[in-house]
């Protein structure tokens, strides 16, 4: 594998800062290419013998992603990428054949999730009101070897590190092999919050992809904060890992855990920074955001209202990560991003993406539409974004704000009514009436 970018610092908070400085080293030793486990055969097991047999023959089988099963429709292969998906066969799905399906998995739990023991892949059902079985989702859980050298160098670094991306972008996934590598190659105390055995897998003993982890399952995902905090306070953790940060409390318990010193890496729900700092829920991952009044002669000196937005705090996750395909990502440092957002600038990023020769590229660049809807070719991403821009160079939004910038709504998000500005306009208005009304009275006189 080609040259992967560095952070530069002797520090945790050089390592963040450096996340907007030129990546002036480079790792030039060869890593290992991707390696791709699936053991797809397990999940084949379950499903009915003649959709089986289709998707062991499929020219895709490798890219498949998942296979839906819902009563009455034909059962359906959705893959990765552009492929899309394909009908197995022309007749429907029987009641039956989900009562077998759901028999040969086993017991689903409170979310509706299964797993195959001893393996990656998860089983989601869908129920009518009743409680019976009508459809089903078969995810198939890849254990991808290699795929961490995205962020490799910023394992090191002690920060924690948060995950955005749709589904099936490949989030858990990466977070697996971060387990692995950081248990195994850099020897820390690793403890997984399982939530819905996915990242370990399913069974009593975790999946090997994961190394030398140790990982906590949760008996209903409503216990996952709880579960976070006991993962502190009796194992002695240095790095947390957990998968779908979707409630108020799990953010609380992210920062009750941040501030004792360990190490985060997640995923949350959502695609882009923006949102996080619109989501009232998880906008303390980023560090929240509170309305700030200004004196006048800040306001004056600022050129803006008196009433503003401001990040209220250091955010839980130092780093982000914006996971718009699985071969191009956007890191952000929070703290800089959230800040150059709320102060009406475009955030200046990484662009980190993999070519076909597994090389991984670091460029610094400014954030735009092009990176958030997810260019499918990366050189003509990095040239409608302007390519590497200087470190002393200030962004601002100056292009048609609805088309070219993600982060338009930005610039009016502390733009409301200022009580002080709009008391003083009506009493100027009031007093500018009754001085006509006296000048006029005098000219009639």
């Amino acid at each position: 594998m080609g040259a992967v970018g560095v952070f530069d610092g002797d520090n945790a908070r050089d390592v963040v800062s450096a996340m907007h400085a030129d990546v002036a080293n480079a790792d030039d030793a060869e890593e290992e290419a991707l390696h791709v486990q699936d053991d797809i055969e397990s999940m084949l097991a379950v499903l009915p013998s003649d959709v089986r047999d289709a998707v062991a023959t499929h020219a895709h089988r490798d890219h498949l992603l998942e296979i839906v099963l819902d009563l009455g429709r034909a059962p359906e292969a959705r893959f990765l990428g552009d492929l899309g998906s394909q009908f197995l066969r022309d007749s429907p799905v029987e009641e039956r054949e989900l009562l077998a399906a759901a028999e040969a998995v086993g017991e689903f739990g409170g979310d509706n999730r299964a797993g195959i023991e001893g393996t990656l892949h998860r089983i989601s059902c869908i129920r009518n009101r009743r409680g019976r079985i009508v459809g089903m989702t078969c995810r198939v859980g890849r254990a991808v070897t290699g795929h961490v050298d995205m962020i490799r160098d910023i394992l090191p670094s002690g920060e924690s590190v948060l995950f955005l991306g749709r589904p099936g972008v490949g989030k858990t996934t990466v977070i697996r092999e971060m387990a692995r590598v950081l248990s195994d190659e850099l020897h820390k105390r690793v403890v997984i919050i399982d939530t819905s055995n996915e990242i370990g897998g399913d069974g009593d003993v975790p999946h090997p992809a994961i190394g030398g982890a140790r990982r906590m399952q949760v008996p209903d995902p409503s216990l996952q904060h709880r579960v976070m905090i006991e993962a502190v306070e009796n194992h002695m953790p240095e790095i947390i890992i957990v998968d779908e940060i979707g409630t108020e409390a799990e953010a609380l318990a992210c920062r009750t855990i941040a501030e004792r010193g360990v190490q985060l890496i997640g995923t949350a729900h959502g695609q882009l920074l923006e949102n996080l700092i619109k989501n009232p829920t998880l906008t303390d991952l980023v560090g929240g955001i509170q309305t700030v009044t200004l004196g006048d002669d800040e306001a004056r000196a600022r050129g803006c209202q008196k009433s503003i937005m401001e990040r209220q705090g250091p955010p839980t996750f130092p780093i982000l990560i914006e996971m718009h395909e699985r071969n191009m990502w956007v890191a952000h440092n929070v703290a800089e991003s959230v800040d150059d957002v709320l102060s009406g600038h475009r955030p200046v990023v990484q662009l980190r993406t993999r070519d076909s020769k597994n090389e991984v590229s670091i460029h610094r660049t400014v954030y735009d539409m092009d990176v958030s809807v997810g260019a499918s070719n990366i050189s003509h991403t990095l040239g409608a974004m302007g390519g590497i821009i200087s470190p002393t160079t200030t962004i601002r939004n100056s292009t048609d704000d609805s088309v070219d910038d993600p982060y338009a709504w930005a610039a009016n998000i502390g733009r409301v009514p200022d009580k002080d500005l709009n008391m003083m306009e009506n009493d100027f208005q009031k007093k500018k009436r009754g001085k006509k009304t006296r000048v006029n009275a005098s000219r009639t006189r």
